[in-house]
This record gives C-alpha cells, sequence and structure tokens, in this order.
C-alpha cells in the first residue's frame, strides 16, 4: 500500500497549507502567547513566595541554580525546535509516519539522554555550584535545590518535546492547557511543601524544588493522556512504537540543526550578562532599574517569540507541502500582526510606566526615574525586534540555522556591546540604553538582507525519503505521486 489510509479517529493534524493566513496565524499565536505568559507568571510566583518564606539567601540559591537549569534548557530547545520543524515539514508532505519517526526519534533521544543529566546532575551539583563562585551563605540552599529539581529534567524536557512536536502539527491549544496544569501545581504546592502546610513535611527550600517535580511529572502523565485519549494523529501505536529507538539519520539532524538554535539563547545570555556588568557598576539605583525594566520588557518581548512560533509551524508546513507561495505571505502576516501587538504593549507601558514601575519599586525614587528614563530610549526597539524573529523563524523553517546565529552574534555582541563599552565614559549610562535599539536595528537590517538575498531558500533539513523507502513503508498519508518536495521553484519571488 503506498498511502495510509486514515480512520476518522485518526485524521490528520490541522492542516496549515490552506485557507485564510492571518486568522490562522492569530489564532495558532494566541495560546502559545498565553503559554509563555503563564510561565513568566510561574517563576514571578515561586520567586514570590520563596522570597518571603525563606529569604534573600534563597533567592540567591535559586537564581544560582535556575542559571545551570537555563543552560541545559537553551540547549534542548534548540534541539526541540529542530524536531518541531521536521515534524511541521512532515505534516505539510501530508507524511504523517516521517513525523512520528520524527517525534519518536525525539522522544526516545531525549529521554536517553534526560536521564543522564539528571543523575549526573545529582552527583556533581556541588561541584557545578562551586564553578559559579555561589555565595558561599547561599551555597547549601542552592545544593538543596538544585539536587531536587535535577529530578525534574526527564519530564521537563520530555514536556517540551511534546508540546514542540504538537505546534509543528498544528496544535497550540493543547500545549497551553498543559501549561495550566503546570502553573496551578507548581505555584500551589510552592507555599505548601515549602512550609509543611496541612500533611505535606516543611520541605524549605527544597520543597519549592519538589513541587516543580511534582508538577512537571504530573503535566507529562497528562500530557501523554491526552495525546493517546483523544488519538491524536501524531502518536505512536502498534509497531510505530519502534520509532522511540532513535533513527540515526534524523537525530544527526536534530543536532547538527539543533545547535546553532540552541547557541542563540547562549549569545543573548553572554550578551544581556555583559551588560549588566557595566550597569551594576553605575550604581545599585541603576542595578535595580535594569532588572525591573527587564522583567516588563520580557513581557513586551512576548509576542513576538509567539508569532514567531506561530510563523515557523505555519512556513514549516507549507514549505513541506511546497507551497511556496504561501510561505512570504506568511511572513508578511506575521511581521504585520507582530508590529501591531507590540506596539499596542509599548505604547501601554509607556503610558504607565510609573505605575508599572512602582510594582516592583515601591516609593518610587531613584531607581524609578532611571528605569523610565531607560523604557522611553528602549521600548520602541522591540518592534524591530519582533520583525527580527519572525524572519528568522521563516528561514529556519527551511534549515537555515547558521546563518540567524551569525546575524544575531554580529548584532549582540560587536554592535550592542560595542555602542555600550565605548560610549559609557562619553554619554555614561545611556550609553548602555541606546545600545540596545541600536542592536536590534542592526540585526532586523541584515535579518531583512538575508531574507531577501540569502540563499536559505535552497536549503533542506533533511533529504526526502527514498522512493524505495517510500513504497516498502506504505507510510504516506497521500499518494508519493502528489508529494511536493521542499524545493523553492526558481520562478518564485522571495
Amino acid at each position: 500500500m503506498a498511502a495510509e489510509t486514515l480512520p476518522a479517529a485518526r485524521r490528520g493534524p490541522r492542516d496549515l497549507t490552506s485557507g485564510p493566513i492571518a486568522p490562522a496565524l492569530v489564532a495558532f499565536a494566541l495560546p502559545t502567547l498565553g503559554s509563555n505568559i503563564l510561565q513568566s507568571m510561574n517563576a514571578s510566583i515561586n520567586t514570590i513566595w520563596i522570597g518571603r518564606f525563606l529569604g534573600h539567601g534563597a533567592l540567591a540559591a535559586t537564581a544560582n541554580a535556575n542559571l545551570v537549569l537555563f543552560i541545559a534548557f537553551a540547549v534542548v530547545f534548540g534541539f526541540g525546535l529542530a524536531a518541531t520543524i521536521l515534524i511541521g515539514q512532515a505534516v505539510g508532505a501530508r507524511d504523517l509516519d516521517r513525523a512520528r519517526r520524527v517525534l519518536g526519534t525525539a522522544i526516545g533521544g531525549f529521554a536517553v539522554a534526560s536521564v543522564a543529566v539528571s543523575a549526573a546532575g545529582w552527583f556533581a551539583s556541588d561541584a557545578i555550584l562551586r564553578g559559579l563562585a555561589t555565595p558561599g551563605d547561599a551555597m547549601p540552599l542552592a545544593h538543596a535545590y538544585l539536587r531536587v529539581i535535577f529530578l525534574s529534567l526527564p519530564a521537563s524536557f520530555l514536556v517540551l518535546v511534546l508540546a514542540m512536536a504538537l505546534r509543528g502539527a498544528g496544535d497550540a491549544v493543547t500545549p497551553f492547557a498543559m501549561m495550566i496544569v503546570t502553573v496551578v501545581l507548581d505555584a500551589g504546592l510552592n507555599p505548601v511543601l515549602i512550609l509543611g502546610l496541612g500533611p505535606a513535611p516543611r520541605l524549605g527550600i527544597a520543597g519549592s524544588a519538589l513541587a516543580t517535580v511534582v508538577a512537571s511529572y504530573a503535566t507529562l502523565i497528562g500530557f501523554v493522556a491526552i495525546v493517546y485519549g483523544r488519538r491524536l494523529p501524531i502518536r505512536l501505536i502498534g509497531t510505530e512504537l519502534r520509532y522511540l529507538v532513535p533513527d540515526p539519520a534524523i537525530l544527526r539532524v536534530v543536532m547538527a540543526k539543533g545547535l546553532p538554535m540552541g547557541a542563540q539563547m547562549f549569545v543573548v545570555t553572554a550578551s544581556a550578562l555583559a551588560l549588566t556588568g557595566i550597569v551594576n557598576r553605575a550604581g545599585v539605583d541603576h542595578a535595580a532599574a535594569f532588572g525591573v525594566a527587564q522583567q516588563l520588557w520580557s513581557y513586551v518581548q512576548m509576542p513576538a517569540l509567539a508569532v514567531g512560533a506561530a510563523v515557523s509551524a505555519m512556513a514549516a508546513q507549507n514549505i513541506g507541502a511546497g507551497r511556496w507561495e504561501r510561505v512570504g505571505a506568511i511572513t508578511r502576516s506575521g511581521i504585520v500582526v507582530n508590529v501591531a501587538m507590540t506596539s499596542v504593549l509599548i505604547v501601554a507601558l509607556t503610558a504607565a510606566d510609573r505605575p508599572a514601575l512602582s510594582l516592583f519599586l515601591p516609593g518610587g525614587g531613584a531607581a524609578t526615574a532611571i528605569a523610565a528614563h531607560a523604557n522611553w530610549i528602549v521600548g520602541w526597539s522591540f518592534v524591530p525586534f519582533g520583525v527580527t524573529m519572525v524572519l528568522f523563524a521563516t528561514v529556519r523553517a527551511n534549515g537555515a540555522v547558521t546563518a540567524p546565529l551569525v546575524i544575531l552574534a554580529i548584532a549582540l555582541i560587536p554592535v550592542r556591546l560595542g555602542v555600550a563599552f565605548a560610549g559609557a565614559p562619553r554619554f555614561g549610562i545611556d550609553a548602555v540604553w541606546w545600545a540596545l535599539p541600536i542592536g536590534s536595528i542592526v540585526s532586523v537590517a541584515m535579518a531583512a538582507a538575508y531574507y531577501r538575498f540569502g540563499g536559505w531558500r535552497r536549503q533542506r533539513m533533511m533529504p526526502p525519503p527514498a522512493p524505495a523507502e517510500l513504497a516498502g513503508e506504505a507510510v504516506a498519508a497521500a499518494p508519493p505521486t502528489t508529494r511536493r518536495p521542499p524545493v523553492e521553484p526558481a520562478s518564485v519571488e522571495g
């Protein structure tokens, strides 16, 4: 049999290769935006619990431990995004078996790797924290927190993979629903396990980590229950369970494409740490102002990240289907939607900057004035930042991952840091504030040039399956004669 006939209970995932683009993009982006907001809220709520119940030492401890987790998730995010794009292209090509192969490889590979990382982290947590020069007062707390939090990694990694895989298949609602479960459990259990409320033991900072462990595994169980209970099309059944043994060809692609995407997060972090060092030398008021402003800016960036995820999923499906005329339209719609959403947030934040800042800096004072001034300079720069994210999302959907990394590295390190360091002696701290929009302008200019003139359209995530393989395995959701490879026709305009 040359094609898989899907029963009604296992009908194909959401088709993003036809119909109006802008409404589909907004409908896809909003649940993703909700997930991002909930994730940030969960971190903020847990920080409040730890700070109020355990004090500043515990906050310092979790900050050091969370840096370790960030590094781990940066790598996983890159690999997960690579798998998501492969799944999206397979779904667009109506090749559901290939989508399941990618998902099986991702789950099997991450399961083994996450267990190994979790075990290594449990035994090496003390050495890791010492390598980070964790303050002595915070060391015991950080050690207790990090060891327990490492136990959550297998579930957390697999939840991330499942969420990204479903988005690649066109489903952004299920990951949003499961994020609600995570936040309710994690934020709700934190005070219970920290303080030992009711029958729960009083665990202190380890209780906060244990709350994350419980929430992570409960969310993973819920994810699996939904995938199989609703009989979602990418689930593995019967002989397909053998796909959990990683396919070497798919794994090589996920590794090769995922590393540059994960490296982008390291570039962003390195640039942010360097800017923080400049600001810290200006005094405690400037340091506090920068920290609070970054809290607010993190929310302004969320539409760009959500719209970028939507563009990536839609573009990947259309590239897989050979619908290149829609890829350009998706990119343009993504830019328009992102500019509109981000601009609304920027205007609202600028108009109400003092009340917003007072949530973190009660009583006003010098830090509030500094943060408000910084926001006036920096706030608008998230518009070009969002455009860059949309352009990157499109080119990555066809496997172009090195150029976005290079562009980001140039914009954030020699440009942004160069402006900040070179301008600080003459313009003071304003050099840091202006370095942020200048870096955004340079990055969007380079991203637009690469999108228009670069060779990203000629790349592929991985070679298409051989005809013999397709015929022998009878796995496609449509006859192979109707499948178009993800190659752009020469006549299509960029």
